[in-house]
């Protein structure tokens, strides 16, 4: 089933979507902006976990990646490794290493044509290259126990092409049916619905979140506040999301989820083992959550309310610009921050799948079709505009909010090989979001992934994934995804 709890995480502050920008491989959707795409959201398992385990399965445990930069000349290829990882029973350390190496090819390249013959000097300039910082990046993660129901989880890295040190922090504990998380960040980085990036100097939320009961209810509490004026990561020079300026709020929201199987062919004892001339074995599915083929609906209803206790009125038209260094001018928020907002969500999905993901081919072909209402009084308000454009009571142009328009998220599943499987993650605006924006069903973004299920773990996998809107690509492991 695609996952439906993606609707309640997006309207609160912490929801991780995965990216190669920073070494712990994630950036923080915006709540108030379209949901990500289901395959978009980061894995669990925290960065340097992974490649722990991914170096096993990598030459000199070398993983790659590929993202943008500031700097052209770097290259958007790099490779990372995890270079020291001591533990104990209770904590453990891990110190990331990140490597471009397009930079140091092409300038060791122009020395040798600019330099015919093979002397000191030319040795010398090979070697200021190599040490050149702008080519290596550095991170250190730290994670202790406090008890059986808690943990501290600290961590810091440095960007050779960037001047700022990233540093967080987060604080988890467990209650009874609720998870507690405290998190900061010193800046914090976020990512639109446009596939920009922006910094947030200082971001510190607290999160008290309910396990989804037997009945399908959850409710989330939190508590989030940001400080400074949000900085683009590259050079752009639209506006800055309007939930990213600073100010304090509250926010409570709940969600009620529901499943129902049409139909579903149950495994049996015959399907968990294999016949040999040498005896019967235990032959499990590549991943426990795709072993029965089945047809279902699913869905979920929520509600959220937020109230802003500091910084209502977003900015002003007097302070409409800001300036963030080499990139220019960004204009801020002119709009008003409503001090109190309530609003409903949903979604309704169905899935098809069809085998057992058993074989060694053929054994896996799965769809998930997932409608989103982002915003119900977004989606009423356009509903009424278009209506009133229809029958030409309304000839002025009205800004166009982008969550009035639903939602069509499209996951495609088909087995290569073996474990491997090809994944298309795809989503389709339903109507215009922005103003004279494309009106009628159009793609707004994609991604393309390869997924090797590692049967050992019941239900994990690698995933080696590429986003042609974000021009990223990485590669993460993910486990109990569903």
């Amino acid at each position: 089933m695609a996952n439906m709890r993606l609707a309640m995480d997006s309207t609160f502050w912490d929801l991780n979507v995965s990216t190669p920008q920073t070494l712990d491989g994630s950036a923080k959707s915006i709540p108030g902006e379209p949901f990500p795409l289901d395959g978009a959201k980061a894995s669990r398992v925290l960065r340097t976990q992974q490649l722990s385990l991914l170096s096993n399965g990598f030459p000199l445990g070398i993983i790659p990646s590929y993202s943008p930069t500031s700097q052209k000349e770097l290259g958007s290829f790099s490779m990372q490794s995890l270079l020291l990882r001591p533990s104990t029973s209770n904590w453990w350390l891990g110190l990331v290493g990140q490597f471009r190496p397009k930079k140091l090819i092409t300038s060791i390249k122009s020395e040798f044509f600019a330099n015919n013959d093979f002397e000191l000097p030319a040795i010398k300039d090979i070697a200021k290259h190599i040490v050149d910082k702008s080519i290596y990046s550095l991170g250190l993660c730290t994670q202790l126990s406090i008890g059986p129901d808690s943990s501290l989880l600290l961590s810091t890295e440095k960007q050779g092409d960037r001047n700022k040190r990233r540093s967080k922090a987060k604080l988890y504990h467990k209650l009874p049916g609720h998870d507690i998380t405290m998190e900061a960040a010193w800046p914090e980085l976020f990512v639109d619905r446009n596939g920009e990036y922006w910094n947030v100097p200082e971001s510190v939320s607290l999160d008290l979140s309910s396990i989804v009961s037997e009945s399908g209810l959850r409710y989330r509490l939190g508590l989030q506040k940001v400080s400074g004026q949000p900085q683009p990561l590259s050079d752009s020079i639209g506006e800055p999301p309007l939930n990213l300026m600073p100010g304090l709020c509250t926010k409570a929201g709940f969600s009620y989820e529901k499943s129902r199987d049409i139909w579903r062919q149950k495994e049996t004892e015959e399907d968990r083992t294999r016949k040999t001339d040498q005896g019967a074995f235990w032959w499990p599915s590549y991943d426990v959550h795709l072993k029965e083929p089945h047809a279902a609906v699913s869905g979920i209803i929520g509600g959220t309310c937020t109230a802003w206790l500091t910084g209502k009125g977003g900015s002003t038209a007097e302070d409409s610009s800001i300036q963030v260094g080499e990139s220019g001018t960004v204009s801020l928020h002119p709009k008003i921050r409503k001090p109190l907002m309530a609003d409903l969500y949903g979604s309704v999905c169905y899935t098809f799948q069809h085998g057992k993901f058993r074989k060694s081919y053929g054994d896996l072909t799965r769809v998930d079709a997932r409608l989103d209402i982002c915003s119900a009084s977004a989606f009423a308000k356009g509903a009424a505009d278009l209506v009133s454009d229809v029958f030409g009571s309304s000839s002025a142009s009205k800004e166009v909010n982008p969550l009035s328009s639903p939602r069509l998220n499209l996951i495609l599943q088909q087995q290569v090989a073996g474990p491997i499987v090809f994944r298309v993650d795809s989503k389709f605006a339903l109507g215009s979001t922005v103003s004279g924006g494309k009106r009628g069903l159009h793609m707004e973004d994609i991604m393309y992934s390869l997924n090797y299920s590692l049967r050992l773990l019941h239900s994990g996998k690698v995933v080696a994934w590429y986003s042609p809107k974000r021009k990223e690509g990485m590669i993460e492991l993910r486990l109990f995804e569903f």
